[in-house]
């Protein structure tokens, strides 16, 4: 019996195969994997420095572990060198492998870094553990800290770093942190309380040039005149879906490889999930959805399709100096958030025209009523 291929040993790989064996035993079943195949929780990337935790230590099993408990071939350090969709054949480094049903599992990549001058290929990007650890040997070499991106991940490593102790210095072409969850009051208390913690901000700017002179700091180049030195650049702009192979396979992509509620790509027997996928116009790099769709995913594998639902899902941002937490609400939708409370203990609901709460973000002390708001608010999918 030709088995089912994942193809990606990331959170969602790992745990389509997860819930896939709760529901059959004895299907085989092949993952495969351009890495070393370890399984940790890939989350835990930007708040680990603070925890003294290096890249070993973040990997709760090894490839050999994971397929003992999967009870499943895993191929480490393999590429897929082509999918052929419909023939159903994949060619994994040297050698060709027919399947049964493909689970196409291979997330994301950086966005390209925007930035000119000698020294732009010394910045730094995390988006896997061994990321972190190249990040870790580049700390070494000096405690000031420049990151570009006050999105989500640059506030976490921002208030992880500072916490370790690095002088962190944050640039970002928004006049505020996490300007597309938060609303500016809630953003401006979240810049406040990592700005006590020793992070400085570069707002409404970008890095525009980096330069090294011989053995000395890095020097970067703000668009709007500034300069600063720095020992250390790290890239937080964002991910971008990978979908050049899918593409390559004549399977339908627009921001990700496009599914149905079942997770079937354009190509029968041939499924996305993760941070690659686009789900009804959703591409949802977090871990609830990969863990609801893991589970939806799992029973269509199995034969018995379980159309996906996405509840309210809301992200806790990891930034403890000033908690924070967001239930966003769809894309397009016209609103306005109405925020309410003092200090950074504030509450935002994002009404839409007709009045009705389709999102919310608490920070500080109002992330104790997550509770409440999560159900006055909308599933994100139906």
């Amino acid at each position: 019996m030709d088995p089912i291929l994942i193809i990606g040993s990331g959170q969602a790989g790992y745990s389509v195969a997860r819930e896939f064996r709760r529901v059959d035993a004895e299907s085989p079943l092949l993952i495969v994997t351009a890495d070393d195949g370890a399984f940790y929780s890939k989350p835990r990337l930007s708040n680990a420095f603070a925890q003294g935790q290096d890249a070993d230590s973040l990997v709760a099993n090894d490839a050999q572990a994971m397929a003992a408990k999967l009870g499943a071939r895993v191929l480490t350090s393999t590429p897929v060198q082509h999918l052929d969709a419909h023939a159903h054949t994949a060619l994994l480094g040297q050698d060709a492998v027919r399947f049964s049903q493909a689970v196409l599992a291979w997330g994301a990549r950086q966005r390209p870094v925007p930035v000119s001058g000698s020294a732009a290929g010394e910045v730094v990007t995390v988006n896997s553990r061994l990321d972190y650890a190249r990040l870790r040997r580049r700390l070494e070499s000096g405690e000031r800290v420049l990151i570009m991106g006050a999105g989500l991940i640059g506030c976490e490593f921002a208030n992880d770093l500072a916490q370790a102790g690095f002088r962190v210095t944050v640039v970002d072409p928004a006049p505020w942190p996490l300007p597309r969850l938060l609303p500016e009051a809630q953003g401006r208390a979240l810049q406040d309380a990592l700005a006590a913690a020793g992070v400085d901000w570069r707002l409404a700017t970008t890095v525009a040039a980096l330069e090294r002179g011989g053995t000395g700091p890095l020097h970067a180049e703000l668009a709007d005149g500034g300069e600063l030195e720095c020992d250390v650049v790290l890239s937080a702009i964002g991910l971008e879906p990978v979908t050049e192979p899918a593409v390559g396979a004549g399977l339908t992509v627009r921001r990700g490889i496009v599914v149905d509620r079942n997770l079937c790509t354009s190509a029968p027997g041939i499924h996305a999930i993760g941070d690659c996928a686009e789900v009804e116009g959703l591409v949802l790099p977090f871990i609830m959805p990969i863990m609801h769709a893991a589970r939806a995913l799992a029973r269509s594998l199995a034969g018995e399709p379980a159309p996906l639902t996405y509840p309210a899902m809301p992200v806790v941002v990891k930034t403890p100096a000033c908690p924070t937490l967001v239930s966003p609400p769809p894309a397009d939708e016209e609103g306005a958030w109405v925020v309410e409370g003092n200090g950074a203990d504030l509450e935002a609901r994002f009404l839409d025209r007709g009045g009705r709460m389709t999102g919310f973000a608490l920070t500080g002390r109002a992330t104790r009523r997550r509770a409440e708001l999560v159900r006055q608010v909308p599933p994100w999918l139906a």
